[in-house]
């Protein structure tokens, strides 16, 4: 208390002070219509400048938020349109009850599980992400991995919490791929170039192709169902020895970009691997 008492009688001075200011500021914006217009107005001005600068921090921070849910809800989109597509097909042209039963089968044993992208480079020959789900979220190797505008690669490896991918970017990667309305395919190759373009070889030289084709999962294998988009045809070119094309595809995935994908869950891929 003692103290408190000292410290008041040494600065009383500059507490009167002060008060007097309050005061005397209190009175000209009461009894002066002009002065305190131009205080409410700079008042305003700085309170509203603090509220901006407070929403654009706000709308940075929750921008992972967003653009997790967006991915999700292009995911999503992408399904509705694929189902819509297997839909018009099945009403368009004559089907055995065995097809449209292979096809509802395909549609919903595969389920889409949102990870997210932790490490990853693109600037290397062999590429490869860190994504963070694992073991414990049911992720295991040969998963597909894929994202709102298209196919991304396959786990290569997985931890308890983490699993590491090997993107469309990677020497070694090789994904089955036909051009959709056909029955024509290849495999998706990437030549170590422009992260944007990769290329489907040993398509037959009588396919009938055009710029701007979309190229699709195959459903070859267990990885990947059929239909996921992977690109465009860009150019066709023949291959060295003359005997097939080779299509070079743009991407649909912009991987310096990336950052929310999904993994393909497919229920049947035990099964498949479990054949003699």
């Amino acid at each position: 208390m003692k103290a408190l008492v000292d410290f008041i009688i040494r600065y009383h001075y500059w507490a009167l002070f002060a008060f007097l200011e309050i005061v005397s500021v209190n009175m000209l914006l009461r009894w002066n219509d002009y002065q305190r217009s131009l205080w409410f107005a700079t008042t305003t001005e700085v309170v509203g400048g603090v509220r901006m600068a407070e929403s654009s921090v706000l709308q940075y921070v929750s921008l992972r938020d967003r653009n997790a849910e967006l991915a999700r809800r292009n995911v999503i989109l992408e399904e509705r349109v694929e189902a819509l597509q297997a839909e018009l097909t099945r009403l368009t042209h004559d089907s055995t009850y065995a097809e449209r039963a292979m096809m509802e089968v395909a549609a919903d044993s595969a389920r889409l599980l949102p990870a997210r992208i932790v490490d990853a480079t693109i600037a290397r020959r062999d590429n490869f992400m860190v994504i963070d789900r694992g073991e414990d979220d049911g992720v295991s190797a040969e998963m597909g991995i894929v994202c709102g505008t298209g196919v991304v690669g396959i786990v290569y490896g997985t931890s308890p919490h983490f699993s590491i991918v090997m993107p469309v970017l990677h020497s070694k990667s090789s994904i089955s791929c036909r051009l959709r309305g056909s029955d024509y395919f290849g495999y998706l190759h990437w030549d170590g170039g422009d992260p944007l373009t990769a290329v489907v070889e040993d398509i037959p030289l009588h396919a009938e192709i055009k710029k701007g084709d979309v190229v699709e999962t195959s459903g070859y294998s267990a990885v990947f169902p059929a239909g996921l988009f992977v690109g465009r045809v860009a150019e066709v070119v023949h291959s060295d020895d003359g005997l097939s094309y080779t299509l070079l595809v743009r991407l649909g995935v912009d991987f310096g970009r990336l950052r929310d994908v999904m993994v393909v869950v497919d229920e049947r891929k035990k099964e498949m691997e479990g054949l003699p």
